[in-house]
């Protein structure tokens, strides 16, 4: 396979912009919505034992709720398009989700001993999930940090089945 390049550093042709958009897509989107998904799950799953069905009203910051609330009235507007799942995990950002992990930190440890390592990598996969987020074309780093921490999804995983905890998916 060729090597795809930033299509900005060359002269402007519409297929560099879909070479590089079918190899951020194939490469390392589908990779974070993996991750990004799966760490809902996990973040539902938990707090839905430790706290309760009711865990997102008392279990996440209110700047956080908010912003969740905003969102929805904003898709409310637009009824044409698809909409986010009904449960308001699923209108935040990584950030967030991290932030709802590292402050309930002592709900999680109990069930998944990595989990100041799990936010270590979601914080450090935040710039590059942006860029390609954002329709940028990352570089080798971004890649193997986006790499790296998908494949630790499967130990997230095993440490939910280990306590055991049942997945929940939020609808």
């Amino acid at each position: 396979m060729p090597i795809v390049r930033d299509f900005r550093n060359y002269s402007f042709l519409p297929a560099r912009i879909d070479r590089c958009g079918r190899n951020v897509g194939t490469r390392l989107y589908w990779k974070l919505y993996a991750i990004e998904n799966t760490i809902r799950i996990v973040i539902h799953s938990v707090l839905t034992i430790q706290i309760g069905p009711n865990w997102w009203a008392l279990g996440v910051d209110q700047r956080i709720a908010a912003k969740a609330q905003s969102f929805r009235r904003s898709y409310a507007a637009k009824p044409k398009n698809a909409l986010p799942g009904t449960h308001d995990i699923h209108l935040v950002f990584l950030s967030d989700l991290t932030e709802i992990i590292r402050a309930n930190s002592n709900l999680f440890a109990p069930v998944i001993p990595t989990t100041n390592q799990w936010i270590a990598t979601l914080e450090g996969i935040r710039v590059s999930r942006n860029l390609v987020g954002h329709m940028n074309f990352p570089n080798a780093y971004d890649r193997t940090t986006i790499d790296n921490a998908y494949a630790q999804l499967p130990s997230l995983l095993g440490d939910l089945t280990t306590f055991p905890i049942p997945i929940d998916i939020p609808k």
